[in-house]
């Protein structure tokens, strides 16, 4: 790092940032002024050479529904090197410093280099599912709704009208993050030279009985012809709906659509309730991938801040090389997914050994405790406390984040 030094932003740095963490990612970004309010410049790291900028990282202000809670979360992206400064260790300052810093519990990212993360205490804790629909096969039954049950929503009405269901998804199932009406702005923006020869985006409502939306879509289309006639496709950005008839109307109209072949879903949770919907489940075409990686930064903090599927009385011995303040054994109590958890410093001895990573792998629920000990990477201490510690850590509702941010 010799000749480079980590600072603070500050909001002059805003088009440059941009410019450099798209450099590196390979693609163009373009300033807006949507964009602009939502940097926090007090929230991002700036890596420079002189006075040019040479690597970036920035942490948002959202949060997180983690298992029985929605809780603060440092929301971490933008997270990049000038390729002509790669192998100096300016990547891994960035992100240690930052790591030190957030005044969060956690640390959420999605990576796109895995192996980078792993290095600096993240774990893989959600685990997402694509779609690639062929809607031939699907054979979808039919749900017989009501008229009027579904529209469509302008983009201008979407934004307040959207966030209560958002909410009530993240009181519903963990790794869903939060949005600000900003960020729902940011959120719903339809440039056309980002559409990527697609139509405009449509934001799909449906209604209950009483005239209430609880229920959305955004998707986009895309006209296509074979040899064998149209073969549009269909590409779903984001779906949420919060009541059973809302999710089925929803992915009834979705998966019959006119004059389409395929459909594309890059945000299904593992236990993606549409499976049940269709007569072919083959033909979704699933592919599973890491999405959400968690960091504990506060063990005490992030341990107490969740909640628990059954009761819990353990103490949990962590190692922690990059935070040493959070090293050490946390004796942690719940009286079952209703209750408080507590979790303090304890001196006695552990029934589990292991480190920050698998904590933060198994934070959301979404990854058993055991599975880490058929490596060696979870030691127990005292027979039974395995199989203990993954119940309590377990959740009936698997982890799934809704967006890469």
């Amino acid at each position: 790092m010799t000749g480079i030094d980590v600072r603070v932003a500050v909001a002059e740095d805003y088009e440059e940032f941009l410019a450099l963490f798209g450099g590196a990612m390979m693609f163009e970004m373009q300033a807006d002024d949507l964009g602009r309010q939502l940097f926090e410049p007090e929230r991002a790291l700036v890596a420079v050479e002189g006075a040019e900028i040479i690597g970036t990282t920035r942490a948002l202000t959202r949060d997180l529904s983690v298992p029985g809670a929605v809780v603060p979360a440092a929301h971490v992206t933008a997270v990049g090197v000038r390729p002509t400064h790669r192998r100096r260790g300016v990547m891994a300052e960035l992100i240690s410093r930052q790591l030190r810093e957030v005044p969060e519990a956690i640390a959420v990212l999605w990576a796109s280099e895995p192996g980078i993360y792993g290095r600096f205490g993240y774990g893989a804790a959600a685990w997402g599912t694509s779609y690639e629909v062929d809607l031939h096969r699907v054979g979808p039954p039919v749900v017989r709704t009501r008229p009027g049950e579904l529209s469509e929503l302008a983009a201008d009405d979407a934004v307040k009208l959207l966030a209560p269901l958002l909410r009530s998804l993240q009181e519903r199932r963990p790794g869903v993050s939060g949005r600000s009406e900003l960020g729902w702005q940011k959120h719903l923006q339809d440039k056309p030279d980002d559409r990527g020869g697609k139509t405009a985006r449509r934001i799909l409502v449906h209604r209950d009985e009483t005239g209430e939306i609880d229920g959305y879509a955004l998707y986009r289309g895309k006209m296509n012809w074979d040899s064998g006639g149209p073969a549009s496709e269909v590409s779903v950005e984001e779906l949420v709906a919060i009541e059973p008839s809302a999710y089925r109307a929803l992915w009834q109209h979705l998966l019959t659509l006119d004059l389409a072949a395929k459909l594309d879903f890059g945000y299904a949770a593992i236990d993606e309730p549409v499976q049940q919907l269709v007569t072919t489940p083959t033909a979704l075409n699933r592919r599973v991938t890491e999405s959400l990686w968690v960091r504990v930064t506060e063990v005490a903090r992030a341990l107490g801040e969740r909640r628990y599927a059954v009761p819990v009385d353990l103490v949990i011995e962590v190692a922690d090389d990059l935070i040493p303040a959070n090293a050490g054994r946390y004796r942690l109590t719940a009286a079952g997914p209703a209750a408080e958890a507590r979790c303090e410093r304890t001196e006695d001895p552990a029934d589990l050994s292991l480190t920050v990573t698998e904590l933060g792998a198994a934070y959301l629920g979404g990854r058993p405790l055991a599975e880490f000990a058929a490596t060696g990477r979870i030691t127990e201490q005292t027979p039974g406390a395995l199989a203990a510690a993954t119940a309590a850590f377990g959740w009936p509702v698997l982890p799934a984040s809704i967006e890469i941010f």
